[in-house]
């Protein structure tokens, strides 16, 4: 039997702003070592003995920046498969769209291998281990979960109570007593969020227990547009259809139903890096206590977690606390109290602020724009043109925009003119006028960009044509 494994990549992170954000969740988030959640969950899936193609289902404004990251780490050129969501339904939805789609292009007898993108998992030996055993259950056609060897009566998880490799139940996140009576029963695991089954199993099991949820995306599926070619594929997932879909985790429609759950049992240093806590535990302490991950300079400080990759932070005197520097916010908390951060998430969406979807930095399939500086009528970008890339052919209606380029060659449509530009030459774009951007140099082409007008939102953009399918 072959095995594709399927990478389940939603989920904001809200209690790891602020380098998590709505467009820039958990899963990209850089650890110490420079590499991404995203990149260590697809790098452990390809290196599967057997594997030749990972499917990731992600949402449709994430699709770029996700292929950007495997393009990275990806050497041994592993097939990529794209399931695309315009919205979020949750896993249930997200793992029969899955099953589906490898059963179409598979068989039947194929395993799903499905995980999280945003855990870390430490030793990929045990891993592999342990996939194998499952992959093997799986095959007698078993609904196979990973629980997790419990190192600590943990409140913020889920757990399994398991005999041998059958599932006797799943239990919600308890208090801290019962998680203490957990710990001292040994028969208890944490519940690790990744499964492993075969597609005959997956369809056969939501037929049984949640019908809705497969009829939903079999639907949506028949009304989607699928994009293959070069050792990759994509299915944009029909947005009328797929939001009739109920939002339902895996858990709630199989999991606690199936008559064939099973569990496999492991130790593989596993964390789902839920807070700034755990990310800080991934870097080696000072005499004090302290981990530093980035520029920090500290003075009678101790216990305390630093990540500054662009500033200097300099603390004095201060104990226990988890100091997170971006361009646009600080994150200053009590480190026995960071998983409230959420609340201040919650805030900034009540209150609509850009500091809960961007960041200064945006990625865009193109390349990327920073925003330097704003005010009242006037915003100025630094953007970074990827070679070979382009904007869309584009018109604003309530701003103009004066582009100077600072390296690289720009060859730029400007209302019924075509012209090339090279550094300090500039042009002017007035409101209304159809424009676009291309690079077409071997080198990235940067440029500055000064917009002016009575409105500079994003949202005031007319596409006309547009090389990645945006609308």
């Amino acid at each position: 039997m072959s095995t594709v494994p399927v990478i389940l990549s939603g989920g904001r992170g809200a209690r790891l702003w602020p380098v998590s954000r709505e467009l820039h969740p958990k899963p990209f988030i850089r650890l110490a070592d420079g590499a991404s959640l995203l990149q260590k969950a697809f790098l452990r899936a390809a290196n599967l003995p057997g594997v030749s193609e990972v499917l990731t289902v992600t949402n449709r404004d994430l699709y770029f920046k996700t292929a950007d990251e495997y393009n990275e780490v990806n050497r041994r050129r592993t097939d990529l498969g794209f399931i695309l969501e315009t919205e979020g339904r949750n896993t249930a939805p997200a793992i029969a769209a899955a099953a589906l789609t490898v059963g179409e292009r598979h068989g039947e007898d194929t395993v799903l291998l499905v995980l999280t993108a945003d855990h870390l998992i430490a030793d990929l030996d045990a891993f592999g281990k342990a996939v194998e055993q499952a992959a093997g259950l799986a095959g007698q056609g078993r609904v196979v979960t990973f629980g997790i060897k419990p190192e600590s009566p943990e409140t913020g998880y889920g757990y399994i109570e398991a005999d041998g490799h059958d599932v006797l139940r799943f239990v919600e996140k308890p208090d801290l007593q019962t998680a203490r009576e957990y710990l001292q029963s040994g028969r208890f695991l944490w519940n690790s969020g990744m499964f492993c089954l075969t597609v005959r199993t997956a369809l056969q099991e939501l037929e049984a227990h949640a019908p809705e949820v497969l009829a939903a995306v079999r639907a949506t599926l028949a009304a989607s547009n699928t994009i293959a070619g070069d050792g990759r594929y994509q299915i944009d997932l029909a947005a009328a259809e797929f939001a009739k879909a109920p939002d339902i985790s895996i858990d709630y429609a199989l999991m606690e139903k199936t008559h064939k759950a099973a569990v496999v049992s492991c130790a593989i240093g596993w964390s789902d890096v839920g807070s700034w806590n755990a990310i800080g535990e991934l870097v080696e302490p000072d005499a004090s206590g302290n981990r530093v991950d980035g520029n920090a300079m500290l003075h009678e400080a101790h216990n305390c977690y630093v990540r500054s990759h662009d500033r200097l932070v300099a603390a004095v005197g201060v104990q226990d606390l988890v100091i997170v520097d971006t361009p646009d916010a600080v994150l200053v908390a009590d480190r026995h109290r960071v998983q409230e951060v959420k609340h201040i998430v919650e805030r900034l969406r009540a209150d609509d602020h850009d500091a809960h979807r961007l960041h200064r930095t945006v990625h865009r399939p193109w390349g990327t724009y920073t925003t330097l500086e704003e005010g009242e009528r006037f915003k100025i970008k630094r953007i970074v043109v990827t070679p070979g890339h382009s904007l869309s052919l584009q018109m604003h209606h309530h701003r103009s925009e004066h582009w100077v380029v600072v390296s690289g060659m720009a060859t730029i449509v400007n209302g019924e003119n075509t012209i090339s530009l090279g550094p300090n030459q500039s042009t002017y774009i007035p409101a209304g006028c159809q424009h676009r951007l291309a690079n077409p140099g071997k080198l990235p082409l940067v440029l500055i960009e000064v917009q002016s007008g009575e409105y500079l939102g994003e949202d005031d953009i007319v596409r006309f044509e547009d090389v990645y399918g945006r609308s």
